[in-house]
Formats: C-alpha cells, sequence, structure tokens
C-alpha cells in the first residue's frame, strides 16, 4: 500500500477521546493496494491513530458517502447499537 502522498485528517473530537481515534485520508485507488478497489479513481482509507503501522480500511467514495449519511441519520448511535444487544 503506497500512502506516501495521503494527506491524513483527524477528528477534532480526537483529543477528548485519550488519543482514541481514527484517521481518514483519500488516495488514488491504485495506491490503496487493494484488488478489487484499484480502479476506483479516489478510495478513502481509513486507520487507528495508535495503530499506525496496521493495515488500513479501504472504502469506495460511494461506500464512504453511504456510511457518513447512516451517521448522520443515528444508525450507528453507540446507545442505540448497545440496546439492541440488550434485548
Amino acid at each position: 500500500m503506497n500512502l506516501t502522498a495521503a494527506i491524513w485528517h483527524k477528528s477534532t473530537q480526537s483529543n477528548n477521546m485519550g488519543g482514541n481515534c481514527v484517521e481518514v485520508a483519500v488516495v488514488r485507488g491504485r495506491d490503496a493496494g487493494v484488488a478489487n478497489k484499484a480502479d476506483e479513481e479516489f478510495v478513502v482509507v481509513v486507520r487507528d491513530t495508535k495503530n499506525r503501522e496496521h493495515e488500513p480500511q479501504v472504502f469506495t467514495i460511494p461506500e464512504w458517502d453511504a456510511f457518513l449519511a447512516g451517521v448522520r441519520e443515528g444508525q450507528f448511535d453507540s446507545t442505540a447499537m448497545i440496546e439492541d444487544l440488550r434485548r
């Protein structure tokens, strides 16, 4: 995976999380090193800030946009997901 050109972005909320955060960058699909994403012009890569040597997760732009839409709609609210487990 060639992420040398990646410009990583971290949430402004990360300082409030005790260092538990992720970083996100957009890179060319061919640089992501994932065969099924190599034909994508751009992909989103997500990595753990504390474990940068671990392989990041790679998403197409539509996959990432769908995830963000779900976040905005509250689909991934941790309180609701915990309540689902308790049922």
